[in-house]
């Protein structure tokens, strides 16, 4: 097995083509995030972005994107962002995690969505978790008679919610593929009030974030389109997602909704008309990502399992990242994991969220009246 390692956008078009073949040869790495397309957007924000290329008889038989600092810490790349990773490889590909990491320079690689089929970094693995997704198949049928048929329990309350919108701003519809640079804009602007409401921390606040989501909101090939998805009443957009899609797999990245609209349940209205468009575009698998939502539990219609963990090689480096970061996930999946404890910390974050944003209304009124 030779290894080679590439910047993601000095990738060969032959190579590219390869792992293209790759994602539709096995049906597990059709995951918009395992494409080069992503790589290469991540590459042109993250220095440290490089492609692990393994070769066999001088083909090129997988392919590994990973982040890189200077002392050898390595991680999926997009970690936090991505909501798959994986060493994507053709069907019956031997490989070796140690040897691997050799040849990345790396100590350590942290993962934490990845692919639960990735036997060779199975003993690094610290917890596994539930992916929900939705099966779809495409049909003929309006999206009223598409809702009865796939979820008849939320249907009548659905519609009504979507009549009254529309009698109360104007008529109400759904662009699946909007191109509107603009309503972009809104859903980053509408996302970062909600991550600082809830005291999350805030992604697109980060210049680098911005310029990515910008940068992929123009990819428009097979194996990743950027996809900006909108619910209108009249002019007004009322929710958005903006998320990647493949031939065949769509997944959710950010949504957002007009707060002040809420009682109409926008965020829902979205995502069941994202589902029913996206099945009449060719998709076949809409994938939620890890993490505990209610609404995902109300559409999916079953879960793939992704994996987290540190793939590491004896070195001090590797045992002082081990040290510093298990304990801090370990305890952030303990909260996760039990109800009890997260309703707690849910209203802790959602307080430290309202002081933050007080603070900021406060504090920067003058701004806000420049539009930003």
């Amino acid at each position: 097995m030779d290894i080679t390692i590439h910047r993601p956008d000095e990738l060969s078009t032959s190579l590219r083509r390869a792992w293209h073949g790759v994602m539709d040869e096995s049906p597990e790495y059709a995951n918009p995030f395992l494409s080069p397309e992503f790589a290469v957007g991540v590459g042109r924000y993250r220095g440290g972005a490089r492609v692990a290329v393994l070769h066999e008889n001088g083909e090129a038989v997988g392919f590994l994107p990973y982040e890189r600092n200077s002392l050898g810490v390595g991680r999926a790349i997009g970690l936090g962002l991505s909501d798959l990773q994986a060493l994507v490889h053709r069907p019956g590909v031997a490989w070796d995690a140690q040897e691997l990491l050799r040849a990345c320079g790396l100590s350590v690689f942290e993962f934490d969505h990845l692919i639960d089929e990735q036997k060779p970094f199975g003993k690094y693995v610290t917890g596994t978790f539930a992916s929900p997704v939705i099966d779809l198949k495409p049909g003929d049928s309006d999206y009223a008679q598409w809702l009865r048929g796939a979820y008849p329990g939320l249907a009548k309350t659905t519609l009504k919610k979507e009549r009254r919108l529309g009698r109360d701003l104007g008529e109400m519809r759904f662009e699946f593929d909007e191109r509107d640079p603009r309503v972009l804009r809104q859903l980053m602007r509408w996302k970062s009030a909600q991550y600082r409401r809830t005291g999350r921390m805030d992604r697109f606040a980060r210049p680098w974030i911005v310029a990515l989501v910008d940068h992929l909101f123009q990819v428009r090939e097979e194996h990743f389109t950027g996809v900006l998805s909108v619910v209108y009443a009249g002019d007004r957009p009322v929710a958005a997602h903006f998320g990647p899609r493949s031939r065949t797999v769509f997944a959710c990245w950010f949504t957002a909704y007009d707060p002040e609209l809420r009682y109409y349940s926008p965020g829902l209205l979205m995502h069941l008309r994202m589902a029913e468009a996206a099945g009449r575009h060719g998709v076949t698998l809409m994938d939620w990502g890890r993490g505990d939502k209610q609404y995902k539990d109300w559409l999916k219609t079953r879960e793939l399992r992704v994996a987290e963990g540190f793939a590491t090689r004896p070195h001090p480096v590797a045992a002082a990242h081990r040290l510093l970061r298990r304990p801090v996930r370990g305890l952030r999946n303990t909260v996760l994991a039990h109800p009890t404890l997260r309703e707690p910390a849910d209203r802790l974050l959602k307080t430290v969220g309202t002081l933050r944003t007080s603070g900021l209304s406060d504090s920067s009124g003058r701004a806000g009246g420049r539009g930003r």
